[in-house]
């Protein structure tokens, strides 16, 4: 069983790993990855769609109007930014922000996977629809599953998955603020029950084999210092 500490240096390896992905055609229009910050440790995760504007610029996950407010709805149960990891579906911003596609997806879900089995959260929150159906693996929309928690397999990791509204959704909709606050208000209770069974064989996360390229020391920094 990894230690705090081991897992940390081996997501610094998955992320060094991502920041240097060619994957897809995204990597050809991108400013820069955005891997996710937060606590290495957390039980709890989000995650949301793709970088927009603002988080392809600063390196950084939900930097803008979203970001701020699910600041404050964590606040409101008595939570941080830094208590959780945030990342996306998606590290690398669809050029005018469009929707990701399916080839992308599947390009980016290795790391996301790895995320998840490296961070070991016991809550993982999906932000809309597209992170709601890339990890239940079916179509059903976010407005029937919002509030739902289930136990589903997110990698090779059992976790306790919760939809919820993506805050974007949530900025200038009343009714849906209100069902997203809601929602969160029950995080913490999810959180308490502890992590489900897990499956009986997890592949562990390979060590990566060569360092990436140097980023602006700022830019890691910014990064490597939230997780």
């Amino acid at each position: 069983m990894r230690s705090a500490i081991e897992r940390r240096e081996l997501l610094k390896g998955v992320y060094d790993e991502a920041r240097d992905c060619v994957a897809c055609p995204l990597h050809e229009t991108r400013t820069t990855v955005v891997f996710g910050a937060g606590n290495a440790d957390a039980d709890l995760m989000f995650i949301g769609e793709a970088p927009g504007a603002n988080e392809d610029r600063m390196g950084l996950p939900f930097v803008g109007q979203a970001g701020k407010l699910l600041d404050r709805l964590l606040g409101e149960i008595g939570m941080d930014r830094k208590d959780v990891f945030v990342a996306n579906t998606l590290k690398c911003r669809p050029p005018d922000n469009r929707d990701p596609y399916p080839h992308e997806l599947a390009a980016c879900q290795d790391y996301l996977f790895r995320q998840v089995e490296l961070i070991e959260p016991v809550v993982i929150c999906t932000l809309g629809n597209f992170s709601t159906k890339l990890l239940r693996g079916d179509a059903t929309g976010i407005s029937r599953l919002h509030g739902q928690p289930e136990v589903r397999e997110v990698g090779p990791r059992a976790v306790r998955l919760y939809p919820l509204y993506h805050p974007a959704a949530a900025l200038y909709t009343p009714s849906t603020l209100e069902a997203l606050r809601a929602d969160f208000a029950r995080i913490p209770d999810l959180v308490a029950l502890g992590p489900p069974p897990q499956p009986t064989s997890i592949d562990p996360v390979p060590e990566p084999e060569e360092p990436a390229p140097e980023q602006p020391a700022e830019l890691q920094a910014q990064q490597l210092g939230l997780f």
